[in-house]
């Protein structure tokens, strides 16, 4: 499979990720769905967190291997494309499309990016 996000590219889209999460409720219309939007501070702060801990030039404390990211971004899809049916808000349209927008690009984001680890600094 081609895989043409590099790893320098993965760490904009994990840092896109998050505003995009946080803001979704007002742009999409969903704050009054009270557990979609404490999901979507939930999922951001995962890809905060998960982002500043990746051993990548983005990374703040580099512990956790790219590879290992890569399965959490995929696992944060896909929850999130399966967060209304779990949580119970899949009645709600915009909500609903959020959070399969999130699972897309959470699995897009884990699923074609090159899994190159980065080198040991020297």
């Amino acid at each position: 499979m081609n895989q043409p996000i590099s790893r320098k590219q993965h760490g904009f889209t994990d840092y896109s990720y998050i505003p995009l999460a946080l803001a979704l409720p007002k742009l999409a219309g969903f704050e009054d769905e009270k557990t979609a939007v404490t999901l979507t501070r939930v999922l951001a702060g995962n890809i905060l967190t998960s982002s500043l801990f990746t051993r990548a030039e983005w990374g703040a404390f580099k512990k956790l291997p790219f590879k290992t990211h890569l399965l959490l971004d995929i696992g944060v899809g896909v929850l999130a494309a399966s967060a209304p049916w779990l949580f119970g808000f899949a009645d709600n349209k915009a909500a609903r499309n959020s959070f399969l927008l999130l699972g897309a690009f959470g699995l897009a984001a884990g699923t074609l990016s090159r899994p190159e680890e980065m080198p040991d600094e020297v």
